[in-house]
């Protein structure tokens, strides 16, 4: 499984893990044509090697022409959901927006759908986050893991004035991961860049066993006294396994809930999965009182077991829930694409002891061209397997 592992000892920022990604490998002509998939105008991408103390980095500087500088996260959320990126890059980019948009929620003491981005609602961060989610695509990125946080310190000006360093939002994000301050009076990590490594990071702390392929550089703006401004990303094969024959920890979080509308259920689904879940479903139970009910599962990443918890108890009506970890063994897949009348469908297949287990065409694929070529849906995944099947006999 390929790794990234963020070694922010000078903190992180949207652009700095942008340069980093193409220091790594990632094409920047690539980020360009990817990005216009976005149908948003206005602005250009440029990157150039410089030296920040003497190490060199790629810089990424994306200017825009953007009148419109504040955005509600459903207006982000929209332009996502129009555009042409490719799914994964599009779902992930969407998780780290909806993980700010939150944080600023809680800040501000504002429902979700109130809150309007400020500097990271404009062109030039959204290109950021985006950007960055077409590297971690094209590099194939499966895993995330990050160091300690060096936040800096002193104050920052943002849109609501003169803020402490981290800025609250950063702070929040960053709420329960390591974090301290090397003295450098300034803003080095940004609700930008918090808002990804919170997202997309499955643990903190010192660097986990990997065998490293590809090391990229990403340069910070400024130039601070005493040590380079850069973001350091290390890819490589994660090698770490928590329990032999399994490959990784999760957190199973259960309530019981017998008096609740059916109709919460799906919405707290949909809420739940924005919010990190991997997973969400619900089982028939016999409660006390001899009562039926309904027992609410949720399956995430560890380190997402507080943010969930807290939205069981905000939008369900229990007044309990109770958590406890669990190994998964996931099989290994890979996705290949096939033609079909209707358009390109990705593959996903799984194997085991390099033996094909399952091969599946993936779902949101077939749905969006059902919808487009108003055609039933079935027959879409039928051409689709028809097309993969085809193609494995010619080759």
């Amino acid at each position: 499984m390929k790794q990234a592992y963020f070694d922010c000892f000078s903190g992180i920022s949207g652009d700095m893990t942008l340069g980093a990604l193409v220091d790594a490998g990632c094409p920047v002509e690539h980020l360009r044509s990817e990005l216009r998939g976005l149908q948003v105008p206005g602005w250009e991408l440029s990157a150039e090697k410089v030296s920040k103390q003497g190490m060199a980095a790629t810089s990424i500087t994306v200017r825009a022409e953007d009148r419109h500088k504040h955005r509600s996260l459903g207006t982000i959320l929209e332009i996502l959901k129009s555009s042409k990126l490719a799914v994964p890059v599009c779902d992930r980019a969407g998780a780290i927006f909806t993980k700010l948009g939150e944080a600023e929620a809680r800040v501000h003491d504002v429902p979700l759908e109130k809150i309007h981005f400020h500097e990271v609602g404009a062109v030039d961060a959204i290109v950021d986050i985006v950007g960055a989610c077409i590297g971690f695509h094209f590099l194939g990125i499966e895993k995330f893991s990050c160091s300690r946080l060096n936040v800096g310190g002193g104050t920052v000006k943002m849109a609501h004035g003169i803020l402490p360093v981290p800025a609250p939002a950063t702070a929040n994000l960053l709420q329960g991961k390591p974090t301290y301050s090397s003295g450098v009076e300034r803003e080095l990590v940004t609700p930008t860049g918090a808002a990804i490594v919170a997202t997309v990071c499955d643990s903190f702390g010192p660097q986990p066993a990997m065998s490293v392929r590809a090391i990229g550089y990403g340069a910070g703006t400024a130039d601070l006294e005493g040590q380079p401004n850069v973001l350091r990303i290390m890819i490589g094969e994660a090698a770490e396994k928590t329990v032999p024959g399994f490959d990784e920890e999760i957190a199973v979080i259960e309530a019981n809930l017998d008096d609740m509308n059916p109709q919460i259920y799906g919405y707290f689904l949909e809420k739940a999965l924005a919010a990190g879940a991997l997973d969400v479903y619900t089982t028939p139970v016999q409660m006390k009182k001899n009562r039926p009910g309904t027992l609410l599962t949720v399956l995430c990443k560890p380190q997402e077991t507080p943010t969930l918890m807290s939205l069981i108890f905000a939008e369900t009506t229990t007044f309990g829930a109770r958590t406890y970890r669990a190994e998964r063994r996931t099989l290994p897949r890979e996705f290949l694409s096939v033609s079909t009348d209707f358009g390109d469908v990705r593959i996903k297949i799984s194997r085991m002891n390099g033996r094909i287990l399952h091969v599946q065409p993936e779902y949101d694929d077939c749905r969006r061209l059902a919808v487009e070529k108003n055609v039933p849906l079935q027959r879409v995944i039928s051409e689709a397997l028809h097309a993969y099947e085809t193609a494995s006999k010619t080759n």
